[in-house]
């Protein structure tokens, strides 16, 4: 569906050419939704520019729905735009328009029908849960109001793809919940391709089947969500999944409890899919002679299945530590051995 070879992107500037983007190689398949996640100035939104052509590569290659983007001129250019939606961090809606003119306008542009485009509005205000608001104004509306009228007009003109420029982060926890749900419903219902940058770790983990970490430009770490959150490489990537995992609580309390107990470990435990729903601490317990402290544990549910973390202080000889770490690895959980700064 998405196909990018060799992508670099430099911006001239008054300071010297600044390299946004530096070969990146990424393929994004029919009806998945990808996440892409890294913190200001990573480039991610550059290249989301780049997929709907408001920007172009300084060399390499852009495909997105059978349509190459990186070449395309404006004839071209306008015709791909169309399999391609658009939703944005601050909704961009036109704000002297109702909801249901605001939906309509990406179809009054491509030349539909009035009958046909009352009958396509209609269905998208009833899609994303618009109805008894048609005539309000987006001053009217909530954020998250705003976001689905967004999103409705994004899916006006049935694109292949539909991208999603940090779609959340103006809203509150539970609205961001609510929009994310959406997205997953339009994703199962049209069967529509999502690509969804973000800089934060938990819309990656909620609705993202794959996800890209970006840093400086490039792309450090690639894979399905799961996995990244088991076994993330990079520094970076570590860094977001420890922001969802661990709390300063869990921190200050295994300070305390190396402190108190210096012969002790604290050992970070991860488990995924049908391994979350299992006695296995039950197990664990009974089976070894060691004191053990519980100092934070979580679920998280992904699109492929969820994801657990424990966080423990045991306590005992070397050898029974040591037994004991080896009897969990056999068990298909992750362990590591963390200190109190990490």
């Amino acid at each position: 569906m998405i196909t990018i070879k060799n992508v670099n992107k430099q911006f001239n500037t008054k300071r010297g050419t600044i390299t946004a983007l530096h070969q990146i190689n990424l393929d994004i398949r029919a009806g998945e939704i990808f996440g892409v996640i890294g913190y200001s100035g990573a480039g991610k939104s550059t290249l989301l520019r780049l997929l709907n052509g408001l920007e172009l590569p300084n060399t390499g290659i852009i495909h997105v729905a059978d349509q190459e983007i990186s070449s395309a001129k404006e004839a071209s250019l306008r015709k791909a735009r169309q399999e391609i939606g658009m939703i944005f961090q601050h909704f961009n809606l036109l704000w002297s328009r109702t909801v249901r003119d605001n939906i309509a306008f990406p179809l009054e542009i491509a030349g539909v029908k009035k009958a046909e485009r009352q009958a396509r509005v209609d269905e998208l205000i009833k899609l994303v849960g618009l109805e008894g608001r048609a005539d309000a104004y987006p001053a009217e509306l909530s954020g998250g109001q705003k976001q689905r009228v967004g999103i409705a007009r994004a899916l006006a003109n049935r694109p292949k793809v539909l991208l999603c420029d940090e779609a959340t982060s103006a809203l509150d926890p539970e609205t961001t919940d609510a929009i994310l749900n959406l997205l997953v419903d339009i994703n199962k219902r049209l069967g529509i391709t999502i690509v969804l940058i973000t800089h934060e770790m938990q819309v990656i983990r909620k609705i993202c089947h794959r996800v890209a970490v970006m840093e400086n430009g490039e792309i450090v770490e690639l894979g399905d969500v799961l996995q990244v959150f088991k076994h993330p490489q990079q520094t970076i990537t570590k860094t977001f999944v420890q922001q969802m995992t661990e709390t300063d609580d869990t921190k200050e309390t295994a300070s305390h409890l190396l402190e108190k107990y210096p012969n002790g470990k604290i050992v970070k435990l991860t488990f995924i899919g049908d391994m979350t729903a299992q006695p296995l601490m039950t197990d664990f317990i009974r089976s070894h002679s060691l004191t053990i402290n519980i100092l934070h544990g979580s679920i998280n549910q992904t699109q492929e299945g969820a994801y657990g973390t424990l966080f423990l202080h045991i306590e005992g000889t070397e050898d029974e530590m040591e037994a004991a770490l080896q009897y969990l690895q056999t068990r298909q959980i992750g362990v590591e051995v963390v200190t109190a700064h990490d």
